[in-house]
């Protein structure tokens, strides 16, 4: 899977990095491990004072899945990610569980009830009118994930075909411009695209590749046939036109974490070969 260098952002946050003060909070939140009202974040416009707010929809594995001992209740790469980036800027971290659809629109974020979406979401001229992205984090295919027994072996065998797709996304797109005769079925998240698949309701599943080789390698009864560029990469979601100072921020921190080794580490936990 290719991973594609970044431009190294300029410097804007690096004050307010280093002006931040305060440890990481324990899982039982205790004021000793918190940090000082006031301290963490105080030029981000945070949800909640010291703490990043994270909307994603769960699951997606590997991207967004329950489990995890980072006090959230989730982990997976985006989580992971975060974390990491939390860190560096002083905030605890926390992650509600948002439908897809509402958070790619730019509702959710709108709202105000997080400072940023973290979803596998993919950076898209149509979704830049209403939302911001950060640099992007993540380079993906499309892939086309069937059962190994079935006489499906490309997307041009879908004619006639149940095609489960998830709603809004841009897998949803490939789909319905490259599976000709295909029946699109559409699901909100992975959550439900993956029991249809296994009972049957659909005969295919189109979607990013990351996700489907999370159930081929958990299931030898399904196999990816295919996979597409598609030329993606996913970013961190912002409201548009607000959380400027916190989308840089991020994004500095993120090219730190690039600079230390210490994102390969977090990426190959999840997408190394073996």
């Amino acid at each position: 899977m290719k991973r594609r260098p970044l431009i190294l952002g300029t410097a804007i946050a690096a004050a307010a990095v280093l002006a931040l003060s305060g440890c990481a909070s324990s899982e039982n939140g205790s004021d000793a491990d918190a940090p000082a009202s006031g301290s963490g974040g105080a030029d981000y416009g945070l949800v909640t004072d010291g703490t990043l707010t994270v909307c994603s929809d769960i699951p997606y594995p590997p991207f967004e899945f329950e489990g995890g001992d980072n006090g959230t209740g989730y982990t997976g790469f985006d989580i992971d990610l975060l974390d990491a980036i939390s860190k560096k800027l002083d905030l605890k971290l926390a992650v509600q569980d948002t439908g897809f659809e509402a958070l790619q629109s730019g509702a959710t974020l709108l709202a105000g009830t997080c400072d940023l979406g973290a979803s596998a979401m993919t950076i898209t001229e149509e979704r830049k009118a209403n939302i911001d992205f950060s640099d992007p984090y993540y380079d993906s295919l499309q892939s086309l994930l069937v059962r190994a027994d079935s006489d499906i072996k490309s997307i041009d065998d879908l004619d006639g075909k149940n095609v489960g797709v998830q709603q809004g996304t841009t897998g949803e797109i490939y789909a319905k411009e490259n599976a000709k005769g295909a029946e699109l079925v559409q699901y909100p998240s992975d959550g439900e695209l993956w029991p249809a698949m296994q009972s049957g309701q659909i005969d295919a599943i189109l979607q990013d590749q990351p996700v489907n080789l999370v159930h081929e390698k958990a299931d030898s009864d399904y196999t990816i046939v295919e996979t597409y560029e598609t030329d993606e990469s996913y970013g961190f979601a912002f409201a548009k036109g607000e959380k400027a100072e916190l989308r840089e921020a991020i994004d500095d921190a993120l090219q730190e974490l690039r600079d230390e080794g210490e994102y390969d580490k977090i990426y190959d936990s999840y997408f190394a070969a073996n």
